[in-house]
């Protein structure tokens, strides 16, 4: 069974850094679109980053570019999402996904696999 464990999440103060990491069981990164979701209270679900593995090729959400970096390390089957200052409107539960590797990486409905989520928040 296909397992999705994010950590890494934590309340901050606006300008900090949060390291949100995915363990992926059972389902390689090979050739794969590995996304990064949020939900805020009350918000619908949005995308903030995704990597298409091979080769690595990131996609991030306007509101977020320049201030998060994802990336992967193949060998420990993870993914990464580094966030630097963070702002209040940042917060939400993060969740990790998984889809085949020729979706297109904002399309939500489009991925298999998905994580439990970690809480994040800024507060100002």
């Amino acid at each position: 069974q296909v397992q999705l464990v994010e950590s890494g999440g934590g309340s901050v103060q606006a300008g900090g850094s949060l390291r949100l990491s995915c363990a992926v069981s059972r389902y390689t990164l090979s050739s794969r679109c590995m996304g990064w979701f949020r939900q805020a209270p009350g918000k619908e679900r949005e995308v903030v980053a995704a990597i298409y593995t091979a080769p690595g090729r990131p996609y991030y959400a306007d509101s977020v570019k320049g201030r998060f970096t994802i990336s992967q390390d193949n060998a420990k089957n993870t993914v990464y999402l580094q966030m630097n200052s963070l702002k209040p409107e940042d917060t939400g539960m993060y969740y990790c996904a998984a889809a085949p590797g020729g979706i297109w990486w904002s399309s939500g409905h489009m991925y298999d696999y998905w994580g439990q989520g970690t809480q994040v928040t800024v507060s100002s």
